[in-house]
């Protein structure tokens, strides 16, 4: 039985998850790269402590018990679309840190990124590499043995509106294609969902909300929202290019309920 949850990194995802798993009465232990930040997670209930992965430093056996919980939330954000080539590194030198440490658990977030935009709905077998970063993603994704993968759609919640994604840009392609979008509510329910269920789980689930509307409607409305210029679309986009990630497979298996369904209703609770 899970009684400890530890979280390597505790940031916009994981802090949330993090005072969801102390409200429900787990023993939570949460990683900062700096040590101020880690000592006030204690004032939350989280046994902070200071992981850095760029530093490829050993951790003391405090450090160690913390990270060799019952069980584990491995979410590392990838950067590559900022370049960032250090993610692999990063996550063989958390590998190292596990050890042989045996975990009852292993969740690793990742990104519904791991799917082709070719025309289809992608469910959770369809993920393949068919670029530079849905290779490294999958890679990432086969570090970890036993690891269920929880796969993130596009994010939104506090502090992330859509409506500054395309805010006044112009010449955009892709009117008519599909959102997926998926809020921090509903990441935290749905990883929630995982670590408690007491039965079988499947190697992957996708997190991503039912609803799909159109880029064109759903980006221009965002931006409308904040008194922002709208984006300009040029064309629509072909369906043989459109990509719609279901997310239903955590609700038939677990009995997951999306808090938020509707995407438009969603802008309203970021």
């Amino acid at each position: 039985m899970i009684h400890s949850v530890a979280l390597v990194g505790c940031g916009w995802f994981g802090l949330p998850l993090a005072q969801a798993l102390v409200d429900r009465g787990f023993s939570v232990s949460g990683s900062k790269r700096e040590a101020a930040q880690a000592l006030a997670l204690k004032e939350l209930g989280i046994d902070g402590f200071v992981l850095d992965l760029d530093a490829q430093q050993p951790l003391d056996s405090d450090q160690l018990a913390k990270l060799h919980a019952d069980a584990i939330v491995i979410n590392i954000p990838p950067g590559l679309r900022r370049g960032d080539n250090g993610y692999l590194a990063r996550l063989e030198h958390l590998r190292t840190l596990m050890g042989d440490h045996l975990y009852q658990r292993i969740l690793f977030i990742s990104t519904t990124g791991v799917y082709p935009a070719n025309g289809k709905v992608q469910y959770e077998a369809d993920a393949i590499a068919h670029n530079d970063t849905s290779e490294i993603l999958l890679q990432a994704e086969a570090m970890f043995r036993g690891a269920v993968i929880v796969r993130f759609a596009g994010l939104m919640g506090p502090k992330r509106h859509p409506g500054r994604f395309l805010a006044g840009k112009t010449g955009l392609t892709g009117a008519m294609l599909s959102v997926n979008m998926t809020h921090l509510d509903d990441c935290v329910g749905g990883v929630m969902a995982i670590l408690t269920h007491k039965g079988q789980l499947a190697p992957a689930y996708n997190i991503c909300s039912p609803d799909h509307p159109c880029k064109a409607a759903f980006y221009q409305r965002a931006a409308a929202m904040l008194g922002l210029v709208e984006p300009e679309f040029t064309s629509s986009g072909d369906d043989s290019e459109d990509k719609v990630v279901d997310g239903s497979l955590i609700c038939q298996q677990l009995g997951y309920q999306y808090r938020h369904q509707d995407l438009f209703e969603m802008l309203e609770s970021c």
